[in-house]
């Protein structure tokens, strides 16, 4: 559609008391849960509720927001660009009432992290060490997800930072800070019939169940072009997991192969490293944030402690 052909859009009048908070609310969930019953059911309201709803932050704006479909809706153009802002404005609001807490009493803040496999296991756990042991009234909340769900709640002010892998450059929103870089390896039980032996072939180890990361993550993409310049299918006999607690059990009591990160792995005595090689894979392990949106004192604190441990022990 060329631009004479399109509809002429009158700027929405977004300040005149019709849209709510409520409405900013739900246009997150919808864009989180891909369905407006999604939606409905996480803010604990019915259906019709949703939909009149969507229908009347359509009439303000004056456009589509989503596409309905068989399946599900999916954000318009114009859907996707009102998302972003709705979380920006709710990540505001979050961080307004939490700023008038902490001035009111600084040494009961609260700092919420999110984080996923790479960060998780040494990293994080003594970084709240530290700061705990100087502000033992400061609340850490810790949340576990994968990478994409994690960052659509940094955006919405949900959580105030991610550690973990970083697989992006930062943008205009979003801040990516490394702090030490990690190597990964393929790791066994320490009974497995492979462990003290090698070195192998990806080829040697097709005999034996894999857990694979999920097809969400970087790390699997890798491991997928590691596979395939080795001439190696992909294993058959395998699991998906990004959960360190279910891969660690599944290696303990199983001839399961997977790939961690190496301080994850060698952090276990049950688990033992195979010499099996996997060319250059690694990563940044690292802080994401949001950029125009600064950090609590709490969220300053931490960060000071995630860099002292990410320096001293695990440069």
């Amino acid at each position: 559609m060329s631009a004479a052909d399109r509809p002429s859009i009158d700027l929405p009048k977004l300040l005149d008391g019709r849209l709510k908070i409520r409405h900013l609310v739900l246009i997150d969930a919808l864009s989180r849960q891909g369905s407006v019953i999604g939606a409905a059911a996480e803010l604990h309201v019915t259906q019709p509720v949703a939909t009149r709803s969507l229908r009347d932050i359509e009439a303000i704006v004056g456009v589509e927001l989503y596409e309905r479909g068989p399946r599900g809706i999916t954000p318009t153009i114009f859907g996707a660009a009102f998302t972003e802002h709705a979380r920006a404005i709710l990540a505001q609001l979050n961080q307004a009432g939490r700023h008038v807490v902490e001035l009111a009493d600084a040494d009961r803040g609260t700092v919420i992290v999110g984080t996923h496999l790479a960060g998780s296991n040494v990293l994080l756990p003594q970084a709240i060490v530290q700061l705990k042991a100087k502000h033992p009234r400061l609340t850490v909340v810790v949340r576990e997800g994968s990478p994409e769900a994690l960052l659509a709640e940094l955006e919405a002010g949900r959580i105030d930072m991610i550690v973990g892998r970083l697989t992006s450059p930062s943008t205009s929103t979003i801040t990516r800070l490394p702090l030490y870089e990690e190597s990964v390896e393929v790791f066994a039980g320490s009974t497995h019939p492979l462990a003290g032996a090698g070195p192998f072939s990806l080829a040697d180890t097709r005999g034996y169940p894999w857990v694979l990361p999920g097809v969400e993550t970087a790390l699997r993409g890798e491991l997928e072009a590691v596979f395939a310049r080795s001439g190696t299918a992909l294993p058959e006999n395998r699991v998906e997991a990004t959960s360190f607690l279910t891969v660690r059990e599944l290696l303990h009591h199983t001839e399961t192969l997977a790939v961690l990160p190496s301080l994850i792995g060698r952090g276990d005595a049950r688990l033992t490293p195979l010499d099996v090689d996997l060319g250059s894979i690694g990563h940044s392990v690292g802080l994401t944030v949001a950029a125009d949106r600064p950090l609590s004192p709490s969220g300053q604190a931490l960060v000071a402690h995630l860099r002292t441990v990410a320096e001293v022990r695990l440069g």
